[in-house]
Formats: structure tokens, C-alpha cells, sequence
């Protein structure tokens, strides 16, 4: 590595840090603003608003405008250098354009390393503090009030409850039925099923099991004081506050929680899905973007660093508007989460490639 290639190093880092804190700075502020009123009405103390809240919150903020964050820095810092035609200087001492593009790619490297630790492993813990805090202070309080509940726990077969008490965690009129080539062939229906979290087992109560067969039904009928100990793939977790719950789960358990949902034929694996594949895609999304930025601004222009700044700004948005998009498609059903999620790097490493070569040399 040569004293340019830390001159580089230096000046991306700072500024990409220095760009991240103004901009992370102004979200804390804005947002502030907008829940005091709830911290006052639900007296959420000032400890617990720093320390639990703002202190998660900052690097939520830090770690998912990073990518763009990168590409504007980028743009901002080579431009300035354009713009005092020091990269004029470099190149014309026999320097290629792709040996200029190194400092950019490690310092890029150091960022998405960085990023893909945090979002992996470090951030679902904070994630966990903070949405903890925003159910108890910012939202309403969470009761599981719905009625006649209808989830599928395993391939073919079908739960049915008609209420769900979350302080005993007892379930009341659980009905399953086992489907098979679209024929009933076994229920068991219980007047109440509890969890026990000694057993990780549903204890079930007034329970009949119906075995339907071609000849004849076999029934079961068991008594209320003699329960049945059996495993359901549905568990009390099921029935708590899933809000932005996927944010709270680290790689591999995010990994098991898509085998879970998955194993059970239900729907709703998408958002476990497109969080899954994004872990991996935001680094190398900062990669692509910061070499993107330097090919943009690398060149010496007539409208200043303004009009770079600029052209970083609308490509910005462009990425924004194409990654909301697929997102959305993709929680439709209507796209494969793993396409949407590196369809913008995709699509922008082709466009980072065409304009490479358009770069004077």
C-alpha cells in the first residue's frame, strides 16, 4: 500500500463517517420531534429514551443508509479532487484507472465487513432493546384479541383455535386436521391445549382423535383429569407482538426461522426471506456503489462539483425507487425474494460497468 493509497483510504472513511453522522444526527432530531408527545403520555423515562431508544436507533440508521451514504461521499470527496484536477495528476503519471480504483475498493471492503458483522449479529440484539422500548413507550399496548384463529403448522396440516390467552398460554377449541391427496384423514379436537415450557410440550384437555379410513373410523376420547402431552409446530411466540420481529433475529436464526415457517406450509416466509438475502446483499452493495461514485465524479466536468453531486444524488434516488420496488414485489409473491433483493446490485454493476469504459483513461 503507497502514501496515495492512504491518502485515499483516509479521506473515503472520513467523509462516508462524517456524512453518516450529520444524516443519522437529523434522523434522531426529526424523530424526536415527532414522539416526544408519546415518551411524555406514557412516561417513558429519560435513561430509558438515550440509553434503550436513541442509542439503538443511531446505528439502525448508521448501518441502512451506509450503501448510499457511501455512494455520496464518494461522489463528494472524487469530485472535489476532479475539480482540482488531482486525478488528472495521477493518471497522467502512467497510474491506471483500475490500479485508482483499488484504495476505493479496500476502503469499501472495510466498510461492508463492518456492515455485514453489524446487520449479522450485532444489530438484532440492539434491534431487540429498541422495539422492545417502542411497544412499551411509543405504541399501543399489545393484546393478542383475535378470534377464530386458522394457521397451518405443518405440511397438510391445519390448526384452528377460537381464542388465545397470552398470560396462561392456553388455547381454547384447538382443532388439527391432517389432509391428505385432499382428503380428511385425522382430527384431534381438545377443549383447551396449555404450553408447558418445562415440557416445550401442549398439554391437551377433553381431547378426541378421529382417524378416518376407507373401512371404517377409529375414535379416541380421553378424559379432562388424564391430559395428553403431545408436539405441536406452533408455539406461544406465535401469538406475541410479531411487529418488525425479523429485524430481531440474527442470521442464523433467521435461517431457522424460514425452515419453521417453511415446514409448516404457511404463508408469510417472504419477509423472513427478502431480511435473510439482504444481509448479505447491503455489502456488497456498498462495494458496488463506491466504485460507482468514482466513475461518476472521477471526470473533470464544466458544471463543477455541483452538477456531480447532483448526478449522485438522482442515481441515488434511482436505487432507492428500484429497491422499494422489488422489495414490494417480492412481499407480494410475485417475485423470488433472492432476485429481489440483488436485483438493484445487479442491474447498477451493469450500469458501473458501461460507464467504466466510457471513463478517459
Amino acid at each position: 500500500m503507497k502514501t496515495l493509497d492512504k491518502y485515499f483510504i483516509k479521506k473515503f472513511l472520513t467523509t462516508y463517517v462524517f456524512a453518516v453522522f450529520i444524516i443519522v444526527l437529523v434522523i434522531i432530531v426529526i424523530d424526536f420531534v415527532e414522539k416526544n408527545d408519546n415518551f411524555i403520555e406514557h412516561k417513558a423515562p429519560t435513561k430509558a429514551i438515550f440509553l434503550q431508544y436513541y442509542a439503538n436507533l443511531a446505528p439502525y440508521w448508521a448501518n441502512y443508509i451506509s450503501p448510499l451514504m457511501i455512494f455520496i461521499s464518494t461522489v463528494f470527496f472524487t469530485a472535489k479532487l476532479a475539480a482540482h484536477t488531482e486525478i488528472v495528476a495521477i493518471l497522467s503519471t502512467g497510474t491506471s484507472f483500475r490500479r485508482l480504483m483499488y484504495p476505493y475498493f479496500l476502503g469499501a471492503s472495510i466498510v461492508a465487513i463492518f456492515s455485514f458483522l453489524m446487520v449479522g449479529w450485532i444489530l438484532p440484539k440492539a434491534n431487540k432493546t429498541r422495539i422492545a422500548f417502542e411497544n412499551k413507550y411509543i405504541e399501543d399496548k399489545y393484546y393478542f384479541a383475535d378470534r377464530d384463529i386458522h394457521m397451518a403448522v405443518e405440511k397438510n396440516v391445519y390448526a384452528y383455535l377460537s381464542s388465545y390467552d397470552s398470560q396462561s398460554q392456553t388455547a381454547y377449541d384447538l382443532t388439527l386436521e391432517k389432509i391428505e391427496n385432499n382428503q380428511l384423514v385425522e382430527k384431534l379436537t381438545a377443549r383447551r391445549a396449555v404450553y408447558v415450557d418445562t415440557l416445550s410440550k401442549w398439554q391437551l384437555y377433553d381431547y378426541k382423535i378421529r382417524k378416518i379410513g376407507i373401512m371404517k373410523d377409529q375414535l379416541t376420547i380421553q378424559a379432562n383429569s388424564i391430559p395428553l402431552d403431545t408436539v405441536i409446530n406452533m408455539l406461544p411466540a406465535d401469538f406475541e407482538n410479531s411487529n418488525n420481529i425479523h429485524e430481531t433475529m440474527t442470521i442464523p436464526q433467521l435461517r431457522n426461522q424460514i425452515s419453521l415457517v417453511n415446514s409448516r406450509g404457511a404463508e408469510g416466509v417472504e419477509t423472513f426471506q427478502i431480511e435473510y438475502y439482504q444481509r448479505f446483499a447491503t455489502p456488497f452493495a456498498v462495494i458496488i456503489l463506491s466504485l460507482m461514485g468514482l466513475i461518476v465524479s472521477a471526470r473533470k466536468t464544466r458544471g463543477g462539483v455541483g452538477l456531480q453531486i447532483a448526478i449522485g444524488f438522482v442515481l441515488a434516488f434511482v436505487y432507492i425507487l428500484f429497491y422499494i420496488m422489488s422489495k414490494g414485489i417480492a412481499e407480494s409473491g410475485n417475485m423470488p425474494p433472492l432476485l429481489a433483493v440483488w436485483l438493484p446490485n445487479i442491474v447498477f454493476s451493469v450500469i458501473a460497468t458501461f460507464m467504466y469504459f466510457t471513463v478517459p483513461r
